[in-house]
């Protein structure tokens, strides 16, 4: 048996005291890092010290570590390089000096677009009656073709889709098309709705971008913040886009291993890191997890470990911890390889989680209800402790 590894660290999304899943739930579920972001500030604003450390003591209160900052959002100025983009990143290195201040020094972030994750039902029924996010392609073609009334929006979709988006169209009822345009609409970052006419904007400024373009961008801005990140020991983790294609015109830099790699070597320091999340990139038709994993895994720094199943024409919902397409066990053996090579644990933690048995009764925010994610932190802890004997 060994005894000698540390285990990786089991961490928790928290949305903070208005999360309905409480810090107490948190620890009957076993997990003693939190994963937490202060959504009340507005993007671009600077973190107060005084806020970190209100929601610091909150969460040690509770017996428990803030381990990790998800999210500290980049402001679009800064995706898009407009002209007060410079403002923003002086914020934007205020708030990470303030959070390595309060020992806070593990940051995930994302560089997508507008959206920064996108699902067409947030509901939809698994055999066993539990309910998981889901993303269709015919319903976002219906959504960005009627819906958005993206120009040009036709010549991304094949003729099938383009034929079926229109009979789904004009099969759903006004009640079930706002539904579609809230679930889309729903991964803006801050969890507010975006009118149509904003995203429609934002589409059009990201064409004149290109994939080019927000790659230099998302350089630029990891060469902006180096000095700070490399002063106070905070490691960036970018996540990869979700989901990792192209969706509504809007380009996508974090999809595949070439994306990851090209990444790192852009701005080649050991602060730029990645967030290996393999419901994400497992949503990728061609991403072989454990291929990608080995590529990137010297500069992983955080774990989202779900799974997802996909059909042959990309459309996937979020399937069990340890069902889907991503083989886990593989994934898990290759995390913990790579853990017990380092001298701290990686924090991991299990992402999003089926709606199901007394959770089904309440409202609670997309993919983060409590017994679906219990399970899976259940069976991930299961499946490391099984590989690594590190009881």
């Amino acid at each position: 048996m060994n005894t000698t590894n540390h285990k990786l660290l089991q961490t928790w999304r928290w949305y903070g005291p208005s999360d309905p899943v409480t810090l107490q739930d948190v620890k009957q579920a076993g997990a003693s890092g939190i994963v937490s972001a202060l959504h009340h500030i507005p993007h671009g604003e600077i973190w107060p010290v005084e806020d970190i450390k209100e929601r610091k003591s909150i969460i040690e209160a509770a017996g428990l570590k803030w381990s990790v900052v998800e999210s500290v959002p980049v402001h679009e100025a800064i995706k898009t390089r407009r002209s007060d983009a410079g403002k923003y990143i002086e914020n934007y290195k205020t708030s990470l000096r303030n959070l390595a201040e309060c020992g806070i020094k593990t940051v995930c972030y994302n560089f997508m677009p507008v959206l920064d994750w996108t699902r067409t039902q947030l509901d939809k029924t698994m055999p066993n009656g539990a309910k998981a996010l889901y993303f269709n392609w015919i319903d976002l073609a219906a959504f960005d073709l009627f819906i958005l009334k993206r120009e040009g929006a036709e010549a991304d979709y094949s003729e099938s889709i383009l034929s079926r988006a229109k009979a789904r169209f004009e099969s759903l009822t006004p009640d079930e098309l706002n539904e579609l345009r809230i679930n889309v609409l729903m991964g803006i970052p801050n969890e507010k709705e975006i009118e149509l006419e904003a995203l429609r904007n934002s589409i059009e400024e990201y064409k004149h971008i290109g994939r080019e373009g927000l790659k230099k961008n998302l350089a630029y801005f990891l060469n902006e913040i180096a000095g700070v990140c490399e002063e106070t020991g905070i490691n960036m983790t970018i996540h990869p886009d979700d989901p990792p294609y192209a969706i509504l015109g809007l380009p996508r830099v974090a999809s595949t291993k070439e994306d990851l790699v090209d990444i790192l070597k852009s701005v080649d320091k050991p602060f730029n890191g990645i967030c290996f999340c393999t419901g994400s990139l497992g949503a990728g038709m061609s991403n072989n997890l454990t291929d990608i994993f080995d590529a990137v895994k010297e500069r992983v720094y955080f774990l989202h470990l779900r799974n997802v199943t996909k059909d042959e024409e990309g459309n996937f919902y979020e399937a069990d911890h340890l069902g889907g397409d991503v083989n886990m066990y593989e994934v898990m053996k290759a995390v913990t390889a790579e853990n017990a090579r380092r001298n701290a644990p990686i924090p991991f933690r299990p992402d999003h989680g089926h709606q199901m048995l007394d959770d089904l009764n309440k409202v609670t925010n997309p993919g983060y209800s409590a017994i679906g994610r219990l399970r899976g932190l259940a069976e991930l802890r299961g499946l490391e402790l099984g590989i690594t004997g590190n009881y």
